[in-house]
């Protein structure tokens, strides 16, 4: 196993080797238990400084960023779109070259349109963290997805991975295909035919159109939200269709293996992708993403930022 992250930058699950998830992950592992002290804090990152540069809401992944960077004694500064001179008609590079030249140590940045973090990685010297961008990618929300099925399974390879729901707009579904996929799952999807990406079998993913068929002997179901946000047209006539043909109920979930886990990015829209009955099954582990998020979180704000000294 590696002994350190050779990176400045975490920008997509598509850069990493299949080496790299397993040691981030193994690094959050180890982290975790500070999550269950008494006194929650470690002065890895003490004399650090990290900032957090949302211009989309966020409720997890900006909060377990900021919870990750504070237990590890971290500084932390949070700036939202709009208390941000960009309503000013500042551009993003004017904006991050301005953040940079008060010398953080680590930018995470969510931005609406795909590439941003790349986009700043080549302009900037401070480290990049990219909390979603556009329908891209969201590489940590992958990596606690997969911690998370690997703390309940004990494994990932040969695991059958479905994913259901609205892939299209989903950056979740395109970084938890590359994860999986590169340790050695195999992933199927579902959804309404006109929010299945036509690149989507060049990811490694097999489709199923049929969500029952997808369903079948499945070790782990992923429900995504539908992202009303970011259609710009009409995918389906409304969400009680959509609940009915691709909704996830008890009956449903009964055709996957007796110990299969069920899971949900969030925010959830309940009684679209979920029946709410759901949520009270023993195998749904959706808060347990929720915890993992910050484990995960700590690992890349460490392994960036404090590793290396």
């Amino acid at each position: 196993m590696l002994n350190r992250l050779e990176r400045k930058h975490l920008l997509g699950i598509e850069d990493l080797t299949r080496e790299e998830i397993e040691f981030i992950i193994y690094t959050a592992e180890n982290l975790k238990e500070i999550s269950s002290r008494d006194i929650k804090k470690v002065p890895t990152l003490r004399g650090k400084t990290i900032i957090s540069f949302f211009y989309e809401p966020s409720t997890r992944t900006r909060t377990s960023f900021e919870i990750a960077a504070k237990r590890l004694s971290a500084d932390t500064i949070s700036i939202s779109a709009s208390s941000s001179s960009i309503v000013k008609g500042e551009s993003l590079i004017d904006t991050a070259r301005n953040i940079e030249a008060m010398m953080p140590d680590v930018l995470i940045i969510r931005y609406p349109y795909a590439g941003a973090p790349h986009f700043l990685a080549r302009h900037l010297d401070t480290s990049i963290i990219n909390a979603g961008d556009g329908m891209h990618e969201h590489p940590t929300q992958a990596l606690l997805d997969v911690m998370t099925v690997k703390e309940k399974k004990g494994r990932i390879e040969g695991l059958e991975i479905v994913i259901i729901g609205d892939i299209a707009h989903s950056r979740v579904a395109r970084s938890d295909i590359l994860a999986f996929t590169k340790l050695g799952a195999r992933v199927r999807v579902s959804g309404p035919p006109s929010l299945i990406p036509p690149y989507i079998e060049a990811l490694g993913a097999d489709y199923y159109q049929d969500i029952e068929d997808a369903l079948i002997g499945a070790d782990v179901v992923i429900a995504l939200r539908v992202q009303r946000e970011r259609q710009k047209q009409v995918f389906f006539p409304d969400t009680r269709e959509y609940f009915i043909r691709f909704g996830l109920n008890k009956r449903r979930l009964g055709l996957t293996k007796e110990d299969a886990l069920f899971m949900h990015p969030g925010p959830v829209n309940w009684g679209v992708e979920l029946d709410p009955e759901i949520m009270e099954l023993p195998r749904t582990i959706i808060l347990d993403q929720v915890s993992n998020g910050v484990a995960i979180r700590m690992a890349v704000l460490y392994l960036l930022a404090g590793s290396k000294t």
